[in-house]
């Protein structure tokens, strides 16, 4: 291969997805990406055949500058829409006015305990539509990286909220119905709404646990393990809902990362399921790439590490690695041109099949405003999707709470909860309904207090909340963990009630009022509230959303039905002692004879209790 010297134009990383080509008028016009009767590829392959190689390898990181001399205008390929368009580097909410919120529906893990397809078609629906809205404005993308299809197999898992659940199936089928509502339809012709982004492929469950960082995680997987668990989200994604884009993990499986493992991008996902249009492609986590090089000190050099990536079906690089070390890994013969220009010329083809070379007129996407972002109708949905996924863990017939209580004292640390409701992967919400302030719209008579923090040791707290509680007809005690306790880049180390809360809920047991007890957040042990008598009624809301608190009083007054099941199993707090979040097997071995899949393994409560 020619050596040849290049002028790196370094990508810059601040702006949002901007403005569209123009067809019209634009340099752009006399090209084939232009092309209206074409086909996507055709038009791709014409646009990229522009590019000089120093342009081409520009625009391989998540923030491309485009090529201004030839009318492409910069495209930032990173938005986010976990459960509603969400902060991130392609989403751009305005201080106030159009373009300042988006509906935020519940967490995954919280829509997951509804086990109602048709709800998650509707949301992924207003989802998109929303996005498209945001687009519009000059305020988002069309790329969008969710849904989060990890199964949530271990409770420590600092980003198991993003889940749906533990069970592939259960996964299967709600990412199913999520898939076709963000890009339109099954084969959404001949505009696909956005594109969805199925991740982390694959084995991803670690975040930073006892050292094991995920940067660097080699996850040893059996081979039935991975067929049978593991995959089939993603097999879901790929081959039978057909979403336009994959992300690869930082981990490694059996040695490998992801990201450079053509075993997994190339044998299994494009051959094996038949993953083979020019305009699906691959992304990288962010600095997954880098990460190749650096964590898993898998390549000697950075230019290996990013023409392993490229070379094994990696189109994007989520960061700068590529666009700054491809020019050197092409000098050093480490890839072809013409796999360069498949990774691009996947991309721009996704970009013409949503419409992005088309003029605006004749697309209906194209004609979404932010009238259509926080519709009643919208809001109304948000409400229902909070009610569903409410599970009732416990009940002595206390619930729904009598019509002869008038004073309601409302405890704990996120009975005035805003924010906290609506987890990590969040946007700017329209509202937050704290559920101090939905049960003061039930009940005249009511008082909050927090009594404690989420995790600390402090109980000076502890009397004003005992004494407001004691003159009030019932108690509702909200919290449980937050993200202050569970996040992206850190799992926990236990799984019990933090801090100081089991006792506040012990004083308030003491009572003998009728005392309801929310837990909010993923799963903790709650075998001591079960067990109490004095408590009296035990709710898992998880991750709400935006109504969240008008959610929790609807179940706990009746005016709505229970209907929420566990997407995941509850297990006793001994299980982070006898099951290490390293071990990724999905049944007993010779060195781990307590793991949890052991039939003779006694749970806590069950999935879908």
């Amino acid at each position: 291969m020619k050596t040849i010297l290049i002028s790196w134009l370094i990508c810059p990383t601040g702006f949002t997805s901007a403005t569209f080509p123009d067809c019209i008028k634009g340099p752009l016009v006399n090209n084939t990406v232009c092309n209206t009767k074409s086909d996507p590829y055709t038009r791709a392959t014409a646009l990229v055949a522009l590019f000089t190689l120093a342009e081409k390898i520009n625009n391989t990181g998540n923030a491309s500058p485009g090529v201004p001399r030839i009318g492409l205008p910069a495209y930032q390929w990173w938005s986010e829409a976990l459960h509603g368009v969400a902060y991130s580097p392609g989403v751009n909410f305005a201080s106030s006015g159009n373009y300042s919120y988006a509906t935020s529906f519940p967490q995954p893990i919280t829509m997951g305990a509804a086990f109602d397809d048709e709800l998650i078609l509707a949301v992924a629906t207003v989802v998109s539509t929303e996005a498209r809205a945001f687009s519009n404005g000059n305020a988002g993308g069309l790329n969008y990286w969710t849904p989060n299809i990890n199964p949530y197999r271990d409770p420590r898992w600092g980003r198991g909220q993003e889940t749906p659940g533990e069970d592939p199936f259960h996964l299967s089928s709600y990412v199913n119905q999520l898939i076709i509502g963000l890009q339109g339809g099954l084969d959404a012709q001949p505009y696909k709404k956005v594109v969805a982004t199925c991740k982390h492929y694959a084995g991803y469950d670690i975040e930073n646990w006892q050292g094991h960082q995920r940067y660097g995680y080699n996850a040893i997987i059996t081979s039935q393990d991975l067929r049978e668990y593991y995959l089939p989200p993603f097999q879901q994604c790929a081959r039978d809902s057909h979403a336009q884009s994959i992300m690869c993990s930082y981990n490694a499986v059996n040695g490998v990362p992801t990201c450079a493992d053509e075993y997994l991008l190339q044998t299994i996902l494009r051959e094996y399921w038949g993953w083979t249009n020019e305009d699906q492609w691959v992304t990288s986590d962010c600095d997954a790439i880098h990460n190749i090089f650096s964590a898993h000190n898998y390549t000697k050099t950075a230019e290996e590490a990013v023409a392993d990536a490229l070379n094994a079906g990696t189109d994007l690089d989520c960061g700068t690695y590529s666009p700054l070390h491809l020019g050197d890994a092409y000098n050093q013969s480490l890839y072809n041109i013409s796999t360069l220009d498949r990774s691009l010329i996947r991309r721009y083809a996704s970009l013409v099949r949503l419409g992005y070379f088309y003029p605006p007129e004749n697309q209906p996407y194209r004609q979404i405003t932010f009238t259509e972002v926080s519709t009643t109708a919208s809001q109304e949905l948000a409400l229902q999707a909070a009610e569903e996924g409410i599970v009732l863990l416990k009940n002595d017939g206390s619930l729904p709470l009598s019509s002869s209580v008038k004073t309601v004292a409302l405890v704990g640390p996120l009975a005035s909860a805003t924010y906290q409701m609506q987890g990590n992967y969040q946007g700017a919400a329209p509202y937050l309904v704290s559920p101090c302030y939905a049960a003061s719209q039930v009940w005249t008579a009511t008082t909050c207090t927090e009594g404690v923090a989420v995790n600390n040791a402090d109980v000076v707290g502890f009397p004003g909340a005992v004494t407001s509680a004691s003159v009030a007809d019932a108690i509702i005690y909200v919290s449980g963990i937050d993200n202050t306790i569970e996040s992206e880049g850190s799992d926990r180390n236990n799984i019990t009630w933090p801090g100081e809360q089991l006792e506040l809920i012990s004083q308030l047991a003491a009572l003998k009022k009728p005392l309801v007890v929310v837990q909010m957040g993923t799963q903790v042990d709650s075998s001591s509230l079960v067990s109490n008598p004095g408590v009296n009624s035990l709710l898992w809301a998880g991750y709400p959303g935006q109504d969240g608190g008008a959610a929790i009083m609807n179940i706990i007054t009746g005016k709505t039905a229970l209907a929420g099941r566990l997407p995941v199993t509850q297990y006793p707090a001994n299980y982070v002692n006898e099951v290490p979040m390293t071990d990724m097997n999905l049944r007993p071995s010779a060195s781990n004879s307590t793991n949890a899949t052991n039939p003779g393994y006694v749970l806590l409560l069950p999935m879908e209790y």
